[in-house]
């Protein structure tokens, strides 16, 4: 969600950056090393010069220490030191001790005469008082002046206190002003300043200390390819005094979905009135392109905002706001309360027109905000934000901090949603709900995603990651929250099934050798982007989930209470989280925190091998890995986790009761109370673990499942599932088996264990299918109608059933439909054209209707319907449906005019491009021209996007995920390393690279089994 730089090496040089100056020089001053004495350090003797080193040398002769001839070497030079002929040493000579006496004493008290000079730099032309060399130390400032910092995180010498921003947007011109004061507090002396700026054109800098009504004149520097500035000051800025910067600058409202950005869109759908609105989306180094700023989550302060605006328009900050007063010209300016202490990515400003209905609960103003046209449909959003806000104030124990909370969706928004304090961005699909065209699928989206930014305002804004390296804190608690919430407030629609499912996709990117550590260290902004991914949001649910379960309800709640109320308005590490718990759980047998950083330190995951001798259960441990050949493989053998383990086995007392166990070491072995017939680990998939069963013990879980499935609960089946299929995948068990197991779905009813298995089978469908293999793939669908045909044949095109109920007619009939079974693109046909017949005006059973879009889609007429259809509706979630069906089409110039036109954001908001991409990859028409749209592309997508973007990695990954042949291989690479080094070794370029390395090898080990098999 930034813009992305490309890093140059750091100069060769010691960098003085990383260590605080106690006492600061001055600007144009610096006291170095110099460089000839480090070059004999490094012991260049056995390698040639270059030019600059050559000019070293001579520095070094005129202090007496002359480099020997590169030609002979000091391996050549006999001189002094004299071998006898037994092979040891003679003593050196008189005349050679005395002349290396000399040479020693001179060449000391040279260089103790530079380093006792102040401020001395010797150069060829001898010892100056002023530096001229600073820019082989730190980098130079755009106008060629040496830039004063050279590391990508700012220094810590100087933090803000309070920041007073006054922004003016002008949605014609497109353009926007802005002054800021900020008040810093000096920890350390120093003469600079360094902070964030980004593509800002700042015209005034001043700066006094805070007592003093005098502000002087300060030096700006600028260093973009690290988005700092640096302030000199004109006197150095004392410990413990605070100082006031001002400045004033001017930029555009940016064309893409970060910073201080522009939206189009249309008043009224049936015309083409077009309106603008401005709005910010920060996280995560963007604050910097909207005001200067220490743009680093630690760096918490208050802040000020005041927005000049047209009169017609209207603002929206974090708080309420406080005075309103009318100024020259026709415009107005709103000033809103100072905040809380919060980091600048959380920083919050809309300015346009948006209407709003509004709650109270406990004194605090919930407000659901959208344009004028769509207010009707955000009725149950407001509902829902109210009663999470009640449950979450009660599970933390912690009183929500703001006067208000708003609720607002945007027209055109890149993210679902971000959790700025008090004023939460949503896209309008992820917050609107209109009850004749959302789905309960649509609205259990809408819950869990408020349910998700409202977590944060506790999980992030209260309490926020110190770096970036911790994002999980973030991104991985709002995703257990989320789906712990909806369980506890909404659990008509909550589906057991629904986040293991996630977990298993999760699992299959964490397999891989370029999967990263939850908490990795990040030192750029790509590196930042990219950990905004499934690992940090699933995985780090994930393992939170895994705890909870471990420690017990109660203790977990009381750990987190703890944790939020220590560190409120701080940052935090992920040790912090873990000290929490330690100190609630109060026993030095357990230590979370030793527990938990196998888990957040390694990346991967543990594959536990289970082996039954009678009452005695043998354990071992080992990582999950892919057997790719990679020059880069980086998961060592030897990581071991601390793994809490549970299993149920055939004589528990009670349904579905289980034990637990900590596995701690490669192996161990643990003892059952009495003989079992079968024993599974991992009970409902709350452990982030796969598990190889011994063969004996496969046979009997394959047993029970064909004659007492319901012994396992159906998350327990779905694991069942996931786990022999990724299995086979490795190796460790043959497909044959897998098929064997997913025999028993003929009995099965629940909705989870179908989806997984739709899944597996569709992932080996899609393989064969794009490799042109029709004949095979055409056997697996029909595997697959053996398995499914009673449960596609039972399904009713009707609204009707529990959410669960709904989900699985979904699945089956998207199945169906899309490969022509049964009746399916019959009956599907036929409820389109009643629909387009009646103008779109007869009513159609939402949690079906992208499947009757979809087979709509499928003729001209039916396409062209539809497209009108979508620039003429409101509904936002009925368009949805209408573009995923539009991507459906086998038409390749209706894919490819649909894909450019999305580009473009005309018709099709560009928000909306990675959906119509990944929905056209998926389909054979358009399986190959996706990723030829994406190379044709690459340029202006990652100018809209950014490189590093979570958008990016979605495109990535989901136009080359089907690729199986060494051809599609060559060519990804090929293309990544034509762009640049740094866009080949981007992780989601590397993870699409292995995919299709695994899915080729996928294919040589299975796929002559797979022949045998169908």
């Amino acid at each position: 969600m930034i813009e992305n730089s490309m890093f140059e090496e750091e100069p060769d040089v010691v960098d003085l950056a990383k260590e605080p100056c106690l006492h600061p020089l001055e600007p144009d001053e610096v006291e170095y090393e110099p460089r000839s004495s480090r070059l004999l350090v490094r012991g260049l003797g056995d390698h040639e010069m270059d030019e600059d080193e050559e000019d070293y040398e001579s520095s070094a002769k005129l202090l007496g220490m002359s480099f020997m001839n590169r030609s002979t070497g000091l391996r050549g030079n006999t001189v002094g030191y004299r071998q006898s002929s037994d092979g040891s040493c003679s003593a050196p000579s008189v005349r050679t001790t005395v002349i290396c006496a000399v040479v020693l004493v001179i060449a000391v008290s040279v260089i103790m005469a530079i380093y006792l000079l102040p401020k001395c730099t010797f150069t060829k032309e001898g010892c100056h008082k002023q530096n001229h060399t600073m820019d082989d130390i730190y980098p130079l400032a755009t106008n060629g002046k040496p830039f004063p910092w050279a590391n990508f995180r700012l220094p810590g010498a100087v933090v803000p206190v309070r920041y007073d921003i006054v922004l003016q947007p002008n949605l014609t011109t497109m353009k926007f002003w802005g002054s800021v004061q900020i008040t810093v507090k000096v920890l350390q002396v120093t003469w600079h300043i360094i902070l964030h700026s980004s593509k800002l054109n700042i015209t005034k800098v001043t700066l006094s200390s805070s007592g003093s009504s005098q502000p002087k004149q300060a030096e700006l520097r600028e260093y973009p390819l690290n988005d700092q500035i640096a302030i000199f000051a004109p006197e150095a800025l004392l410990v413990g005094q605070q100082y006031n910067i001002n400045m004033e600058y001017s930029s555009n409202l940016s064309e893409s979905y970060s910073g201080f950005y522009r939206i189009a869109y249309n008043n009224d759908n049936r015309n083409s009135t077009k309106r603008w609105l401005a709005a910010t989306q920060f996280e995560p180094l963007s604050a910097r392109s909207a005001f200067p700023c220490f743009d680093e989550p630690a760096f918490k302060a208050t802040f000020q905002v005041s927005v000049k605006r047209d009169n017609q328009h209207s603002a929206l900050s974090n708080m309420p706001k406080k005075a309103t007063k009318s100024l020259a010209d026709g415009l107005v300016q709103d000033e809103f309360y100072p905040s809380v202490k919060m980091s600048t990515y959380l920083v919050a400003i809309i300015v346009g027109n948006l209407a709003n209905r509004t709650k109270e609960t406990n004194g605090i103003q919930v407000s659901v905000y959208s344009v004028p046209q769509k207010l009707n449909h955000t009725e149950y959003a407001l509902d829902t934000a109210v009663e999470l806000l009640k449950f979450y104030q009660k599970y933390f124990n912690i009183t929500y901090p703001l006067q208000k909370l708003d609720l607002v969706a945007l027209p055109d928004f890149e993210a679902g949603a971000m959790e700025n304090w008090g004023l939460i961005t949503f896209r309008e699909t992820t917050l609107l709900h209109e009850d004749t065209t959302s789905s309960a699928m649509d609205k259990k989206r809408v819950t869990r995603v408020i349910a998700h930014e409202l977590a944060h305002q506790w999980f992030g804004n209260l309490v926020t990651m110190e770096w970036w390296n911790d994002l999980w804190l973030n991104e991985g608690f709002a995703t257990f929250m989320e789906n712990f919430a909806l369980e506890k407030v909404f659990p008509e629609l909550y589906t057991d099934y629904s986040f293991p499912n996630l977990q298993f996709k999760t699992m299959e990117k964490d397999s891989m050798n370029s999967s990263h550590p939850i908490s990795l260290a990040v030192h750029s902004s790509e590196e930042i982007e990219q950990m905004f991914d499934a690992v940090s949001y699933i995985k780090g649910a994930s393992l939170l989930s895994m705890l909870k379960n471990y420690l017990h309800s109660d203790i977990f709640q009381a750990s987190i209470q703890l944790y939020l109320h220590d560190h409120s308005y701080g940052s935090t590490q992920s040790d912090d989280l873990w000290d929490s718990m330690n100190q609630v759980i109060n026993d030095t047998r357990v230590d979370i925190k030793k527990i938990m950083k196998t888990w957040i330190l390694q990346k991967g995951f543990p594959l536990v091998t289970v082996k039954r001798e009678g009452k005695l259960i043998h354990l071992q441990q080992e990582p999950f890995v892919h057997n790719v050949e990679s020059e880069n493989q980086t998961v060592p053998a030897s990581y071991l986790w601390s793994i809490p383990l549970s299993y149920t086995t055939s004589n528990g007392s009670l349904p579905f009761s289980f034990y637990n166990y900590l596995l701690q070491q490669k192996s161990d072995a643990v003892e059952l109370p009495g003989d079992t017939q079968w024993v599974k680990f991992n009970v409902d998939s709350n452990g982030y673990y796969i598990v190889q069963y011994a063969e004996k013990d496969w046979t009997a879980l394959i047993d029970l499942l064909k004659t007492e499935p319901t012994a396992l609960s159906s998350r327990d089946r779905a694991n069942l599932i996931h786990n022999i299929f990724n299995l086979a995948g490795l190796g460790r068990v043959s497909l044959a088996k897998a098929f064997d197991l997913i025999d028993y779905l003929v009995k099965e009813n629940s909705t989870s264990p179908i989806i997984q298995a739709l899944d597996q089978m569709n992932r080996i469908f899609n393989l064969v299918e794009k490799r042109g293999m029709q004949t095979l793939s055409a056997r697996i669908l029909h595997k697959m109608l053996q398995l499914f045909k009673d449960k596609i044949n039972q399904q009713k095109w009707t609204s009707d059933g529990t959410l669960s109920e709904q989900e699985l007619k979904s699945s089956l009939l998207t199945f169906a439909c899309t490969h022509n079974l049964e009746d399916c693109s019959t009956d599907a046909t036929k409820l389109f054209n009643e629909w387009k017949d009646s103008n779109g005006t007869k009513s159609l059973p939402t949690d079906v209707m992208k499947i009757i879009f979809t087979a709509g889609a499928k003729t001209e007429s039916g396409w062209n319907y539809l497209l009108s259809m979508y620039a003429y509706l409101v509904s936002e979630p009925e368009k949805l449906k209408i573009l995923e069906a539009l991507a459906s089409a086998d038409d390749v110039k209706k894919l490819i005019w649909l894909m450019q036109t999305s580009l473009e954001g005309s018709i099709i908001r560009s928000q909306d491009l990675p959906t119509v991409i990944t929905t056209a990859s998926q389909n054979l028409p358009g399986h190959l021209l996706a990723w030829d749209f994406v190379k044709e592309n690459w340029d202006q997508l990652i100018r809209k996007f950014h490189r590093g973007s979570y958008t990016m990695q979605s495109i990535v990954i989901a136009t080359t995920c089907q690729f199986s042949t060494q051809e599609h291989l060559l060519e990804v690479k090929t293309f990544f390393e034509s762009k640049s080094e740094e866009t080949a070794q981007l992780r989601f370029v590397r993870e699409a690279i292995e995919r299709i390395q695994l899915n080729i090898q996928w294919m040589e080990k299975n796929l002559e089994t797979l022949e045998k098999l169908l």
